[in-house]
């Protein structure tokens, strides 16, 4: 009976203390989003801020089912820019069409796979891809300017 009890005693202990194994690691990191500024393609002015845009009149759409997607539209100092952040928060495949003023502006083509690796949780872009439109990418911060011509 005694070696019983100092089995199970030891078993519980071993299966505790490998279930600790991330315990001490708080590892959980958003997915990045995707920001856009529109810009004249020969001026290079914001669209928005020239007022040949009007941020009321964007529409974000998620092409596999047509719904309407999640967007910020950040206007400070005459930085106006079209901020995607409910992409990657889980694994999926979306085409999403931005449509400004009637205009199709590009398609996001995405394939996010949300991942764990040592205790952290994060998203992986498989693909990654901006289709009919041209475009920079600023290296320092992520956002992409995309140069729309008039």
């Amino acid at each position: 009976m005694e070696n019983n009890i100092l089995i199970a005693l030891v078993a519980f202990v071993l299966i505790f203390n490998s279930c600790d194994d991330c315990e001490d690691k708080d590892c959980f990191t958003p997915p990045n989003g995707f920001t856009f500024e529109l810009v004249d393609k020969t001026t290079m002015e914001n669209l928005f801020t020239n007022e040949t845009f009007n941020s009321n009149e964007i529409s974000v759409t998620n092409l596999a089912d047509n719904s309407n997607l999640e967007f910020d539209f950040i206007d400070e100092n005459n930085v106006n820019l079209i901020q995607l952040n409910s992409i990657g928060w889980e694994s999926e495949k979306v085409d999403v069409l931005i449509n400004v003023s009637g205009i199709d502006i590009l398609n996001l083509i995405v394939e996010a796979e949300r991942t764990s690796e040592d205790c952290c949780e994060f998203t992986r872009y498989n693909d990654l891809r901006i289709e009919n439109a041209e475009f920079e990418l600023n290296e320092e911060n992520g956002s992409y300017t995309i140069l729309v011509s008039q």
